[in-house]
């Protein structure tokens, strides 16, 4: 049995590729949702709740860290998120696997992140992130964390979904709180689900951050171009908003100040190397074009549901 924290588009992905393979899950949100699967169990609790994790984890050979509070309530939450978790995971016996990002390499010369890149994060969701990794490393659990780059795929949030589909649905021209013309690595969700799968369960993998295979690094106007060629929509203007507007909106909106602490990674080079992961585990990016013909299907879903 596999316990997965979180129904998000990863948690939602890695639960169904477990219960394709004839796994048992067991899928737990506050709210009791997640993906239909005579396979999946779906379970309600609060991921903060130590005793009622462990209690929902018995049994379990991986417990699966896909959950992800809201930007501004990072502080607050993650820490009693992970630490349950983490204690589930003991508990159990099991492997914890980590949904991990970049946050806490923070700025690098170039842009260029390796899993050798040494954490260098000033933020605070940067020292956030890394200081998770290491409490669970710490912990004596077998642990293993798989690191991705802005998301793709159906469900994904970021600047694609927020900035350029709009725009693109609505013929006008985007403001892109980044330098549009810079190459910047995208990871689709599928990739992500399926690294931290595999990742869990192979023990070379363990006590280690891996990084999600990822296609080569493409600037957001090239990814737009594309994504307008392939659904058949007119090419979109695309501007890039001045720096200092989320900042000063920062100063009185709190999820403009949250996005403005990570800016650093959208305006300059902001590249993932994952051929390490590629090498020893043998795992393969999924061509781009396939997350965004599943980011265009979802969008049209959602635009359907919507009439």
């Amino acid at each position: 049995m596999h316990l997965v924290v979180g129904s998000g588009p990863i948690g939602s992905s890695v639960a169904r590729l477990l219960a394709e393979r004839g796994e048992t899950v067991r899928i737990v949100t506050r709210s009791g949702s997640g993906p239909e699967h005579p396979l999946i169990e779906r379970a309600a609790a609060d991921a903060s709740d130590a005793a009622r994790l462990t209690e929902l984890a018995a049994g379990a050979t991986v417990v699966y860290n896909c959950a992800n509070p809201k930007y501004t309530e990072w502080a607050a939450k993650w820490f009693p998120m992970n630490n349950a978790m983490i204690a589930a995971a003991e508990s159990a016996g099991a492997v914890y696997a980590i949904t991990g990002n970049l946050y806490g390499y923070g700025p690098q010369p170039g842009g260029l992140m390796t899993e050798s890149t040494p954490p260098a994060a000033t933020g605070r969701k940067g020292r956030i992130r890394s200081r998770m990794w290491q409490d669970a490393l710490a912990s004596g659990v077998r642990t293993v964390e798989a690191r991705g780059s802005d998301y793709l795929g159906a469900g994904a949030a970021g600047i694609f979904s927020a900035v350029l589909l709009p725009a693109m649905r609505a013929g006008r021209t985007a403001w892109a709180p980044a330098d549009v013309d810079v190459p910047h690595t995208f990871t689709y969700t599928g990739d992500m689900a399926r690294t931290l799968v595999e990742l869990a369960a192979d023990e070379r993998a363990w006590g280690k951050a891996w990084h999600v295979p990822s296609p080569a690094a493409i600037t957001i106007r090239e990814l737009a171009d594309r994504y307008a060629v392939m659904t058949g929509q007119p090419k979109i203007k695309i501007r890039r908003l001045p720096r200092f507007v989320m900042r000063t909106a920062g100063l009185a909106v709190p999820i403009a100040r949250e996005l403005a602490e990570m800016d650093y990674q959208f305006y300059a080079p902001f590249i993932l190397d994952s051929s390490l992961t590629e090498r020893t585990f043998g795992l393969t990016a999924t061509p781009i074009e396939v997350a965004l013909r599943e980011t265009a299907a979802d969008a049209d879903a959602i635009a359907a549901r919507r009439m």
